[in-house]
Parts: C-alpha cells; structure tokens; sequence
C-alpha cells in the first residue's frame, strides 16, 4: 500500500491552466495517472495536444477505471475576453470542475529598474497578476454552491523575498501571495481549499524564456547545484489536493537541498 495515497482524487475534474510544459505539464500528467479528468489550457495548443496526449497514455498506464477525460484548450489568460468565453469551450462533461491549478506565469529579463522594457513589465502583470485572478473568478461560485473546490496557485520563493534584477517578477508574485491570502480568508467559512506552492530553484523552460533565449545563461543559473525538476513541484501540487476535506495545506515552500534562500545557496564548482 502507498503511503501517498491519491485514492481521492479519482474521478475528479481537474483545470491546469499554463499546461503545455514545465510544471504545469508535469502537473497534468501526474493528475491523470492518478485517475482524474484533466482540463489542459495553454497558450501554445500543438504543444497543448502533446501534452494531453501524454496525460492519456499516463492514464492508460495506471490502469484505473476513473478519470481519463482530457480536454485540450487553446487560453491566453492574460486575454480577458478569452477568459470570459472559456468555460463555453470547457465539454459539458467537464464542466463541474473541482480542482484550479493556477500554473500560467512566466519571468523576462533580468534588467534593472530604469532599464525594463514596458512591453515586459505589462505582460508579465497581464498573464501572472491579472490572467490567475480572472480565472480564479470563474470559479468561487460553483465551488460555493456545491460546498466544495480547492484553488491552487503557484507562488514562488520570488513571492516572499525580492532580488536584483528581478524587481517586476517578484512583484507579481508578491501580487499572488496577496491574492492568494485573501482569497483564503475570504472561504475560511466554506469547505472550499486554498493552498500557494512556492517553489525555489525549478529548471524548467521557464529559466530558458527569462534569459530569452540564451541556453548558455539559463544553464549557468544551475551550476554546481540539483535544482528542482517540474515533477518535484508537481508531486507537491498532487498531494495537497489529495489531503482528506477536512485539511487544507496553506502553504508549502519547496526549495532543492543546497538552497536555503532566494538569494542563499550551496554550489559545488569542484567538479
């Protein structure tokens, strides 16, 4: 018998929204193999559909006889008006969701203050400040009326301290952390769950977009030390949505075992 035991999660329907790589595709996945139906919506939809794929074959696998609807949708979250038609686009079947991971997010640049691009600091706040609150309002009423739901935003170690050349990151995650807070207070009086992740060092595609482009560089973040992979994150997500109703995990910082800050880390360069 495993001791993580995930047995709640079967047949729920589960909205990962940024699912086409990194930790929100892991995420997808891993749902999937634990018998949930997976609504899969990001940006890029060839990738989507691979991805979706992946969560079949991964249900397949588990051999369980609940789950294993998937539905691949094309969303730019930072797109209010795609976000206002999204559930119109969700299959019937699928629409009673119990499950919001709010994954969609991204970092650009590392430049200072004084010398970011405005293009960069709108886009960022659009898609991880403004896009995790307009789709997080879709859903606070039917999770009301059926007395239950969880919303799980991914925060970041960015969201409890700030670094050079990251002012506009940290500030919307910052913004997540504040939102997330709030939101939690704001059902303490349902049975509705609210949990943030936040993770410290992932390497992810996500390093790859805030270097825009530059393998080299992106590389260079992770020298000398095990960064976290997007599964680890996605472990994280699974079991607290897996918890009995009755536990609700707020907050769980994940950091890899040579890192103890944003900005504090052990890095072995003798190899």
């Amino acid at each position: 018998m495993s001791i993580f035991n995930a047995t709640r999660l079967l047949g729920k329907t589960v909205l990962v929204t940024g699912a086409s790589s990194g930790i929100g595709a892991a995420t997808a996945v891993l749902f999937a193999k634990a018998g949930s139906n997976v609504i899969l919506v990001a940006r890029r939809a060839e990738i989507l559909k691979q991805v979706a794929d992946q969560c079949l074959a991964a249900h397949k696998e588990s051999g369980l006889s609940q789950g294993g609807k998937f539905a691949a949708i094309q969303l730019d979250v930072s797109d209010k008006a795609q976000v206002a038609g999204f559930l119109e686009k969700v299959p019937s079947d699928l629409r009673d969701i119990d499950i919001l991971v709010n994954n969609a997010g991204y970092v650009l640049g590392v430049e200072h203050v004084g010398n970011i691009n405005e293009a960069d600091i709108e886009g960022m706040f659009a898609t991880n400040v403004l896009g995790l609150i307009s789709v997080t309002q879709l859903l606070p009423s039917e999770f009301k009326k059926k007395q239950a739901g969880h919303v799980i935003n991914l925060g970041s170690i960015a969201g409890r301290e700030a670094y050079a050349g990251g002012s506009i990151y940290t500030a919307t995650k910052h913004a997540v952390r504040a939102f997330t807070g709030s939101l939690l207070r704001e059902l303490v009086n349902t049975p509705i769950r609210v949990t943030e992740i936040d993770p410290g060092m992932v390497e992810t595609e996500f390093s790859l977009v805030r270097f825009r482009g530059d393998t080299a560089a992106a590389k260079k973040v992770y020298d000398g030390i095990q960064p976290l992979t997007g599964h680890d994150i996605a472990e994280e997500i699974v079991w607290a949505a897996s918890r009995p109703p009755h536990i609700n995990i707020a907050e769980v910082l994940v950091y890899p075992v040579n890192q103890a800050s944003a900005g504090i880390n052990y890095r072995n360069t003798s190899k």
